[in-house]
């Protein structure tokens, strides 16, 4: 029952954050849309803001589960990815629902979500940062702690804006993905700039909360 009774409320949150938008919608009105008692989304999820990442989770993680899948057999294998087909796997899920009917609105909930500078309780690792930290270090070994977790927030800030778009009245479609996986991987694969090497102590943000991704570092960590 407490997962139906979740799941319920789930869909009320979503059906009501479509048609009226977040800062509309109460958690006393998701309650009520679900026919629960008042205290539903505290027993269930802690808080609004806790309500909206298991949304998130459960709408937009299988969105990215069947290309992380395949990537993580494929290291185990021993291939290590470029760091635009990892660019590819974040950028092309994000494209598809931004084109859906309800895309744009879970966008701006991720993107409003993670970048609010919250620590975010993802459970899924690949919505934190750390994952994809790994992933540019096995490409780009050059670069220290610090310069990947820099690169990584700016990648990550840039994707949530040009999708989220947090605080657009009308949603404005994005570029083509080819034009986003190019830039984004432009700026996550280019040169290391000249001087001595960031500090690779120093503690980079963290994310999501990121880890997509906290403060999605902000987002992820």
């Amino acid at each position: 029952m407490t997962a139906q009774s979740r799941a319920r409320l789930l869909d009320e949150a979503e059906r009501l954050f479509l048609a009226q938008g977040y800062d509309r919608v109460s958690v006393r009105a998701v309650n009520a849309a679900a026919g629960m008692n008042p205290a539903a989304v505290h027993y269930h999820f802690g808080s609004k803001r806790d309500l909206v990442v298991a949304l998130l989770q459960q709408r937009l993680g299988p969105l990215w589960a069947g290309p992380l899948a395949d990537l993580e057999r494929a290291r185990a294998a021993g291939w290590t990815p470029t760091v635009g087909e990892v660019v590819t796997i974040i950028v092309e899920p994000f494209d598809r629902l931004a084109r859906e009917p309800n895309g744009p609105m879970l966008l701006q909930l991720l993107a409003r979500t993670v970048l609010s500078g919250h620590e975010l309780p993802w459970d899924d690792p690949w919505f934190r940062h750390g994952p994809w930290r790994a992933l540019l270090a096995s490409a780009r070994p050059d670069l220290s702690a610090r310069e990947i977790a820099d690169r990584w927030r700016l990648a990550f800030d840039l994707l949530l804006q040009l999708y989220g778009q947090p605080v657009a009245d009308a949603f404005v479609p994005p570029p083509a993905a080819a034009a986003v996986v190019g830039f984004v991987t432009a700026g996550l694969d280019a040169p290391r700039p000249a001087g001595p090497p960031a500090d690779a102590s120093a503690p980079g943000p963290s994310l999501p909360g990121p880890s997509p991704t906290a403060r999605t570092e902000r987002g992820a960590s």
